[in-house]
């Protein structure tokens, strides 16, 4: 079921309030997608009480989908974090005698220096990897652009949840399990709130695997991608709105 619908007083019916209504057409709900339509969805929380509404912004959760951007983000996400701790060890480093297996002419046999080079056992490897940082430069406004369609992408789906806030009464990892099951076709759940985690949701969430939680700070491309459900606090996405429409520094 989409929990989304357009900011358009001619298909609301009397759903939305006059404050969040516009007079210019905008995406309704059996439209395409990435049309920077604003779109209206329900508040809730984790005990399926209606707390409202909120307005998402067009730009930032109805844009074009573009699966090159996002594969660009994902492999800079990826190969930034890589260790590259990688290493081997070359004739000088690998241990072994340095004398002269036999002398260079008369024996018959092959001319050898070292009984550490590459084609004998134990010997040295040459042009092996040897530590270093994979990461490299992706431009900033592909980075937003890829965080934009993401977040577009689990709003066309209807997997984009706005909570009023992210409070558990205690740290039980039973009142997360009971409050998720009842996520219609839910796997694996992303829940992002505006600011610090609360220690009783850390510790509540710590045990299942299918559930993960970062601050909207920490929102990122690739963990969007690897949860097929994505909960939001109302200040999670203020915050998200705010950051990408700020200007980026050059």
């Amino acid at each position: 079921m989409r929990r989304f619908c357009s900011l358009d007083s001619h298909e609301s019916g009397g759903l939305i309030p006059p404050e969040l209504l516009r007079n210019k057409t905008v995406l309704r709900p059996d439209s395409d997608i990435g049309k920077y339509a604003d779109l209206v969805t329900r508040v809730t929380n984790f005990h399926c009480e209606d707390k409202g509404l909120m307005v998402l912004a067009g730009d930032v959760f109805d844009v074009p989908i573009r699966k090159d951007i996002v594969q660009r983000v994902v492999r800079w996400q990826l190969a930034k974090r890589q260790q590259g701790t990688h290493s081997t060890k070359t004739i000088s480093e690998v241990s072994g005698t340095g004398r002269k297996a036999y002398p260079q002419k008369g024996t018959g046999r092959a001319r050898h220096g070292s009984l550490r080079a590459p084609q004998f056992r134990h010997g040295a490897t040459m042009h092996g990897p040897k530590p270093r940082s994979h990461a490299f430069k992706l431009q900033k406004k592909v980075r937003r652009l890829g965080l934009k369609i993401a977040l577009s992408a689990r709003t066309a789906e209807g997997k984009l949840i706005v909570f009023e806030d992210l409070e558990v009464p205690s740290h039980k990892t039973k009142n997360i399990v009971n409050y998720l099951a009842q996520l219609e076709n839910t796997r694996k759940v992303l829940l992002v709130d505006g600011g610090p985690i609360d220690d009783k949701l850390k510790l509540a969430t710590r045990n299942l695997q299918y559930v993960n939680v970062l601050p909207s700070i920490g929102l990122n491309v690739y963990s969007i991608l690897l949860h097929d459900t994505l909960v939001m606090t109302q200040d999670a996405v203020s915050r998200i709105v705010e950051r990408m429409h700020t200007p980026i520094n050059r």
